[in-house]
């Protein structure tokens, strides 16, 4: 497995199967364009397969914080330590800044916890209406 920042290379091909058991996913093209448009952006890279195994990304300020909205590793990939390679390699992409925070299930902060984190208490907004992505 190659972890990389680059996203030169990166086809919509490479970007199948992701956002599993999401009711409205993003298409393969907005999905890439969310990766672009990302602060910063971690791949897991299976170089044989021609295809991105995992990916998490940041939206920062640049300055003081950042937040993680998106860790994904495909099915057949997990649990092979891929989804905490990107988180640390993220974290370390992201050194420096006071911040950093992630939104997460209550049932996966032990997971998170793992790698460093901690639990804390935050709010969200939803609108399901727009979860495959604003028109490209």
């Amino acid at each position: 497995m190659r972890y990389t920042t680059s996203l030169e290379h990166l086809t919509p091909d490479m970007l199948q199967g992701f956002f599993v058991d999401w009711p409205n996913p993003p298409s393969a093209e907005a999905h890439l364009k969310l990766l672009q448009q990302s602060y910063k952006v971690v791949l897991a890279i299976d170089d044989e397969a021609k295809q991105a195994a995992g990916f998490i990304t940041a939206i920062s300020d640049g300055v003081l914080s950042a937040y993680i909205p998106l860790l994904e590793v495909l099915p057949s990939y997990q649990n092979k330590g891929i989804g905490g390679q990107l988180v640390r390699t993220m974290l370390e992409e992201l050194q420096g800044l006071y911040m950093i925070d992630l939104m997460c299930d209550q049932h996966l902060q032990e997971y998170y916890k793992k790698l460093g984190m901690f639990p804390a208490t935050g709010m969200i907004v939803r609108n399901y209406n727009a979860q495959s992505g604003k028109s490209c």
